[in-house]
């Protein structure tokens, strides 16, 4: 499918910066932006999904031949571990990604004495990615005979419309719900040993035309199996890198999820149609980062 055709890519960010804005609306100290959106009553429905026990882990391992590797072969006896932190499956909070300037919430882009997101690192978060976790398996909906889609294929909300009718109502997306959209991207990749691809290529992804529907749901965070979660190519061109990043972390609040592994839950969830499970997901509370290593857990 050919990429959705934006105009101006400034343009298109200066209407959604005043469309979408988040900033200020929990408050001028606010540090989980739409996390907020979960709630003690949210959680307590999520825990009461769980009806089989049967848990999936979401997460890439970390190894020698993870997504980005370890840098310069380094290994050793104590475990020790040298890598970026968003080497692997990882939350990004609202540090990660600036917009005119502004950071999550509204908070100047300054950095003083190298202490890092002093105000909106991973650590703030560490008790808030628990709730109802859905799937949408766009792959599998929209895309080949084996639910996979294209490098380049724009996401758009028809197709996550389309993908949630096509799954039943466990699906419905609700206030508060973490997403997790599964492209067929890593399994591919596996399938196929296409690993350096994954990590630098061109990748399909969430269309910057799905803010409104990121903005209007009150969903909490999202996910994807890719390494960027929004498509690439871009569907603008011009200078602007990641424009759906820059007015989801920057403006909305939203804290994005990259390369979680989605393939063993998918196959379940298509198997007992039930696209609704208990998702915990705590970051690392790594102090003073941007975006964090994750260990996802579903539970059904």
């Amino acid at each position: 499918m050919p990429p959705t055709h934006l105009g101006p890519v400034e343009e298109e960010l200066v209407k959604a910066r005043t469309a979408y804005r988040n900033r200020g609306r929990w408050g001028a100290d606010d540090v989980l932006g739409t996390l907020n959106f979960i709630d003690d009553a949210i959680r307590a429905h999520a825990a009461s999904l769980v009806r089989r026990g049967r848990s999936f882990s979401l997460a890439q391992e970390f190894d020698g031949s993870g997504p980005q590797g370890f840098p310069h072969g380094f290994g050793g006896d104590g475990d020790p571990v040298l890598m970026p932190l968003r080497a692997c499956t990882q939350w990004g909070g609202l540090g990660r990604v600036h917009d005119d300037g502004r950071a999550g919430n509204g908070r100047p882009c300054t950095l003083a004495g190298g202490d890092g997101e002093s105000v909106t690192g991973m650590e703030r978060m560490r008790d808030a990615f628990t709730g109802r976790g859905v799937l949408l398996d766009v792959g599998r909906a929209v895309g080949d005979a084996r639910g996979e889609l294209p490098d380049g294929f724009a996401i758009t909300e028809e197709h996550l419309r389309v993908t949630v009718e096509s799954q039943g109502a466990t699906s419905g997306v609700r206030r508060g719900d973490i997403v997790l959209v599964r492209t067929g991207q890593l399994g591919r990749v596996r399938r196929l040993g296409e690993r350096g691809g994954y990590t630098a290529g061109n990748a399909p992804g969430l269309s910057f035309t799905t803010l409104g529907w990121l903005h209007r749901t009150k969903i909490a965070a999202i996910a994807t199996d890719t390494r960027g979660l929004e498509v690439r190519p871009h569907e603008s061109a011009g200078p602007a890198r990641s424009p759906l990043h820059r007015i989801a972390v920057a403006d909305m609040g939203l804290p994005l999820g990259e390369m979680w592994d989605l393939e063993a839950l998918a196959e379940d969830c298509a198997a007992d149609g039930v696209h609704e499970f208990l998702l915990v997901a705590a970051p690392l509370p790594v102090a003073g980062a941007a975006s964090a290593p994750v260990s996802p857990i579903a539970v059904k």
